[in-house]
């Protein structure tokens, strides 16, 4: 998750214009050492604060299904966390700095959502917002920028503050297939010698006989709601009929796929 909002953050800049005029755009941590390398213009986008909002936090799974609307996993929640970046920009002048990092304010302040098409990977496919603000006011429970730089053994330089929200995908679960298959129970004679009923139906009431270790024959299954009220609506537009006749083409296997089982 992290490495995607990297790469949306790369491509809101590039989208921007920041490597058309000649611009490094990098994600290393502006030490005094790096510093001292570089040898073009460069805005750098350091990460240096990961931490869970825990007022998102959701108990729960939701169902996973496939084409046919069968269910094929349980998936936990997201969870939501607050990604913190130092953005610096790195020239000969002062004064290119600040042009440099005018620009990039300028394009993040009116950014407070990534663009969906900027959006890769699991990002793009649980379909959720990414939230940003940049130069917002500092809070208690956040490092200084006094003490990141500090810690970076460099000297005090200005910088943009950036804050993205974004989710890491939950944990899928996979569940055993449905059942299409009715299971019988076997029946002994009673102590009076006497054969009680050849089997007991178990799950639904089609099976009439036990086949092979125990089960009876297979069942149709029914189709979700959603698939069923889709079915319906077409065989209308079809006309009367159509349905039914392509219903007898199908082969019976082919009509038990229909569904989850009850």
């Amino acid at each position: 998750m992290i490495h995607e909002v990297d790469e949306g953050l790369r491509l809101l800049l590039v989208d921007a214009g920041l490597e058309e005029s000649g611009v490094d755009l990098v994600f290393d941590a502006p030490t005094r050492d790096w510093s001292a390398r570089r040898n073009a213009p460069t805005v750098s986008v350091f990460l240096y604060g990961i931490r869970e909002d825990a007022t998102r936090r959701r108990s729960g799974t939701t169902d996973e299904y496939d084409e046919e609307g069968v269910v094929t996993g349980r998936r936990t929640p997201p969870r939501w966390f607050e990604l913190t970046y130092l953005l610096t920009a790195w020239t000969n002048r002062p004064q290119d700095e600040h042009r440099l990092l005018s620009e990039v304010l300028r394009c993040l302040i009116h950014t407070d959502v990534l663009p969906a098409r900027m959006l890769t990977g699991s990002l793009a496919a649980l379909g959720m917002t990414v939230e940003m603000e940049a130069a917002s006011a500092g809070s208690g429970d956040r490092p200084s920028t006094v003490d990141v730089w500090s810690a970076l053994g460099g000297e005090l330089k200005a910088a943009i503050d950036l804050r993205v929200w974004a989710p890491l995908a939950g944990e899928v679960t996979p569940v055993g297939p449905p059942v299409t298959e009715g299971l019988l129970v076997r029946t002994v004679p009673g102590r009076d010698g006497e054969a009680t009923e050849a089997g007991r139906r178990l799950r639904y009431d089609a099976a009439s006989e036990v086949r092979g270790e125990g089960f009876a024959a297979a069942r149709e299954r029914q189709l979700p709601p959603g698939q069923r009220l889709r079915d319906d609506a077409a065989s209308e537009a079809r006309g009367p009929g159509v349905g039914a006749e392509r219903d007898q083409r199908l082969p019976s296997a082919r009509r038990r796929r229909g569904g989850p089982a009850r």
